[in-house]
Parts: C-alpha cells; sequence; structure tokens
C-alpha cells in the first residue's frame, strides 16, 4: 500500500481544499492510481472554510471570504476518531473520507483530517479551518497534524503502508512518528520517498527547536535532539535525508533543486495532468472517435493526427464558445469567438509575471487591435501583497485598453474555471520569472484540449516546446525583455499564423495532443513512481 501525504488535495470542484497546483497535483494522481487499480490512499486536511472565496472590485482590489461549503455533502464522516497530543494538550482527531472511484470501479479513499471540534482548544480548532492562513505556529500544528496525525490515522485504521509519498516537506513530520515507532532509521528510509514541488521558502520551511519543543510531545523530544544538532529544523532536509529516493517535478526543476541540496542526490519525475478531468466533452468525443484506447492509455493520444481537421475545430469553436458565455454572465463582458483569445491563469504572484503582456500598454494596443483578447484569473494569498498588486495592474490595464483589446478577470478561479479556459482559449500563456517555474501544469491541460502554450522556458516547457510545432517559446530576463520578445511572437507568428494559415494553425494544435498531451498526463507520471514505489516495497518486504 503506498499512501500519498500532502497539506492540499483538489479532487472535487465542490470540495475546496486546495490552494493550487500542488492539490489539483495530488489530486490528478490520487483519480489516475483509481484509474489504474493500484493500492493507494491519500492523507490530508479538512479545512471547513476551505482556502479563500475571492471577490474583486472594480479596481482589482481582493477581498477574501470563507468557503461556504458543507463537508457531509460530499464527505463522509468516520465512526473512529485518533488522539494525539500538541503543544501538551490532548487532541481529538475525526476522519473524513472521500472515495475516488476510478474507470473499472477501483476505490481510493482520501482521509481528511479535523480538529475543528468542540472538545479541542480553540488554537487547535484553528489548524483545520483554512488553509495556509495561519502563523508559524498555527503552520506547525498543521503539519504535525498531518504528519505525525496522518500516520496514526492510518494505523487505527488497520492499513498496512509500504512507501510514505511525501509531497511537499508540509508532510515531513510523519518520519518522526516512523522513527518512533520502527526505531530503526535505515528502514524509514526505505519506506519514505520525498517530492520537493518549489524552489520557493515556502515549499522549504524551518522551525526553531524551541518551536518544535512547544508543539510536539515530548516523545519525540529525544528523536529531535538528533534531527536538530543546530537548533533549527529544515523540513526539506528532513525529507531529504530519510527518504530513498528524492524528486524535483520537471528536468529543470532538478537542475535548480541540486544547487539548493547539493548534498543529496535528486531525480525528477516531471509532472502531469489526469486526462480525463481535464478534457473537455467536445475533445473527449473527437478522442473516442479517433483514438481508440486512450482514456485507458492517454499515450495512445500519439495517434491524434487522425482527426478530422474540420471537427477539431468546430469542437475547439464549441469550448470556445462555452467559456465566452461564462465570462458574459460572470464579468459582463462579451468577447469575440473569432478574435484570437489568450488565457492566462495561475496563483497570483509576483515570480508568475502575469503582468508581462500589459509591460507596454501601447505596443499591445498595436499589435492586438480588434486581432487580440485576453482572459485572466488567479487568487493572491490573503499576505501576498506583490500578488495582489499584480491583479490591480492587470486592472489599470482592463481600463487603459478599454475595447482595443478586450481584458477580462474572472474572479474566484477554481477548479470549475481552470476547466473553461483550458479547454476554451486559443493559446496559453506562461511568463514565469526563469528558475522559480518548478513544472507548471496549467499548460499540460491546455494540450489536452488541443491549446498550444506560449510560455517562458522554464518548468515543463522545456521539455515540451519544440518552437512552431507544439507552440511558441518567449526569451527569458528581465521584465522588459520578456515582454519584447512576447510582443514579437505575437506579431511576427503567433497573430499572423492564427488568422492567415488555418491548416498550419490545425496542425500546431494536433502536435499539442500528439507530442504533449499523449506525454504529460498521470499515467505516464504514476507509471515512472510505481518503478520507485515497487523497488522499495521489494526491499522493505525482504
Amino acid at each position: 500500500m503506498i499512501a500519498i501525504f500532502a497539506m492540499e488535495v483538489g479532487v472535487d470542484p465542490d470540495i475546496p481544499t486546495y490552494c493550487g497546483g500542488l492539490g489539483i497535483l495530488v489530486g490528478d494522481i490520487l483519480k489516475t492510481a483509481a484509474d489504474m487499480g493500484l493500492p493507494f490512499v491519500g492523507v490530508s486536511l479538512m479545512y471547513h472554510e476551505g482556502y479563500l472565496k475571492q471577490k474583486l472590485t472594480d479596481d482589482g482590489e481582493q477581498i477574501e471570504l470563507p468557503e461556504d461549503w458543507q463537508p457531509a455533502t460530499k464527505l463522509q464522516r468516520l465512526d473512529k476518531r485518533i488522539q494525539l497530543k500538541i503543544c501538551g494538550e490532548p487532541v481529538v482527531v475525526e476522519i473524513w473520507c472521500y472515495y475516488v472511484r476510478g474507470m473499472t470501479g477501483h476505490v481510493v479513499p482520501i482521509y481528511f483530517l479535523d480538529t475543528n471540534l468542540s472538545k479541542n482548544s480553540e488554537h487547535i480548532r484553528e489548524a483545520t479551518r483554512r488553509l495556509y492562513l495561519g502563523d508559524k505556529k498555527c503552520r506547525l500544528i498543521q503539519e504535525t497534524l498531518l504528519g505525525i496525525g496522518g500516520v496514526k490515522v492510518l494505523r487505527s485504521l488497520g492499513y498496512n503502508i509500504d512507501v510514505y509519498h511525501i509531497n511537499e516537506s508540509h508532510a515531513a513530520l510523519l518520519i518522526l512518528e516512523l522513527i518512533r515507532e520502527l526505531r530503526d532509521t535505515k528502514l524509514v528510509r526505505k519506506k519514505c520517498v520525498f517530492t520537493t514541488h518549489t524552489p520557493l521558502p515556502t515549499g522549504h520551511e524551518e522551525y526553531g527547536v524551541a518551536l518544535l519543543k512547544e508543539v510536539l510531545a515530548e516523545e519525540y523530544h529525544p528523536i529531535l535532539q538528533t534531527l536538530v544538532p543546530d537548533g533549527v529544523l529544515n523540513m526539506s532536509r528532513l525529507a531529504f535525508t530519510y527518504s530513498a529516493y528524492t524528486n524535483a517535478v520537471s528536468k529543470r526543476h532538478a537542475e535548480v533543486t541540486r544547487e539548493m541540496f547539493p548534498e543529496f542526490k535528486i531525480d525528477h519525475i516531471t509532472n502531469g495532468v489526469h486526462s480525463l478531468s481535464w478534457t473537455c466533452d467536445e475533445f473527449k468525443s473527437l478522442f473516442d472517435r479517433y483514438v481508440t484506447g486512450w482514456r485507458e492509455d492517454p499515450r495512445r493520444l500519439v495517434d491524434a493526427d487522425r482527426i478530422d481537421n474540420d471537427k477539431l475545430w468546430t469542437a475547439h469553436m464549441e469550448a470556445k464558445k462555452r467559456l465566452i458565455d461564462f465570462v458574459h454572465k460572470s464579468c459582463g463582458v462579451k468577447l469575440n469567438p473569432n478574435v484570437l483569445t489568450i488565457g492566462f491563469a495561475r496563483r497570483a504572484t509576483g515570480y508568475k509575471r502575469a503582468y508581462v503582456v500589459l509591460e507596454d500598454i501601447n505596443r499591445l494596443r498595436a499589435i492586438g487591435k480588434g486581432k487580440l483578447q485576453l482572459v485572466f484569473a488567479g487568487k493572491a494569498y490573503p499576505t501576498d501583497y506583490d500578488g495582489k498588486s499584480m491583479i490591480r495592474k492587470i486592472y489599470k490595464g482592463i481600463h487603459e485598453l478599454k475595447d482595443d483589446v478586450k481584458i477580462v478577470y474572472i474572479e474566484n478561479y477554481d477548479m470549475e474555471v481552470a476547466q473553461l479556459m483550458v479547454a476554451g482559449v486559443d493559446v496559453w500563456l506562461n511568463t514565469p520569472r526563469p528558475r522559480l517555474e518548478a513544472s507548471g501544469t496549467s499548460g499540460m491541460k491546455a494540450a489536452h484540449n488541443g491549446v498550444p502554450s506560449l510560455s517562458v522556458l522554464d518548468g515543463w516547457w522545456v521539455e515540451g516546446c519544440i518552437e512552431g510545432v507544439t507552440g511558441w517559446s518567449i526569451e527569458d530576463g528581465d521584465d522588459r525583455r520578456c515582454a519584447n520578445s512576447l510582443y514579437d511572437k505575437l506579431e511576427n507568428v503567433v497573430i499572423p499564423t492564427f488568422y492567415g494559415n488555418r491548416a498550419k494553425w490545425l496542425q500546431v494544435m494536433k502536435n499539442t495532443i500528439i507530442r504533449n498531451a499523449s506525454q504529460f498526463n498521470t499515467h505516464r507520471l504514476i507509471t515512472e513512481y510505481m518503478m520507485v514505489f515497487d523497488r522499495l516495497r521489494g526491499q522493505t518486504s525482504t
């Protein structure tokens, strides 16, 4: 049995226990495990108020509200509870379960741990109210609950776990519980796999020993003395040290991570997406007709060249019309289905640089007037003031360009909005600051709908881009250089091809399916992980 631990899981649009890429990826992996009949189980935390519901003012000011959802409508509350000690007090943990049912009926359970109970003190209850919104102590309580509590939950439910897959260092404290239980660090190491998902500091948290001892039960203090000789515990170093296999989530990300942690051997398994979740209905029908067996094995999408061109374009325009109708209903703006539409939807934060396309308003107007329209979406962390400023900057561009280049910003970006956007735009844009994009998966989702990417060569796009074949690249560099490269590519390549060479555009659409969708999916990803998991299971069973 393989247990996947993650602070967030995005498995259903109506279960707001995710923030962004990490949660969606974990959800896609668990869906694929269910499709493939694999022995997986997921562990995460319950968030009664979700992450945040985003409202935007006319000037792009973000207002954060709690999500209004009822867990009992989607999850099953188990009769069993566990107890553990956090901050020196007994904590009662309730367990909720969501069952992911695969194509053949195989079920993968996901357990959500909940401390928002009247029996617990207020600061313990707070840990499972909101995702990522607490202070440092609250975050450590959450990570204690996820790592240590998660292992105890699986044990109480009778699971015999062969491999613990730590997704991001938030779950690394499970290592302490395994050391306490097994009393053999070599055996613990054989049971753990660690995937790091970002080069940013939020994925490599550090805690001082004083705070650790305040939050963790006394039985873990002797273990801490051996793990924290210099008084600070880096959660990623803990996971790297006690995992038999460690990986980054793209080739480029592995290079960056090895520079950050040169003392560790770090492989890479490039991310993917769950093909059935991210392919729109029109393209599912196309694939069913022209690519036999793609649902069971997305690698077969290499045969997508068989698709009739007229039917490909018709399917795309139906998906585009659905997005345009949604934009009109939600934003009050009527986009033109015949105009080249570019989509950008990511977490709103500085390094993702959503504003780059608006760097030179006058040039964008000259290039795009009557030929271009843009659709944005994305939430900023409540404390990410640069991210919030970026949204306001986009709104400023909306007002400045007015009807010359129509731009809309869809508020409250979630899985449902993402599904509409990745299928309904003509081009997927991504402009991260180089070396900070670990992988990115939105362009992979777009590829499943024949939508090519126009992106800076970072993360997965280093592997996915074949210039002019699967999409187009944008030069690395500062904001101005990146913007100029983007404008040049739009003016000289993308816009002329879209309007002047339909046959070539359709071939690029097919190529994104043939070369990218067939490769960057979670069936391929999980097959690579299973080679690692099976090797470790063989070691621990002998």
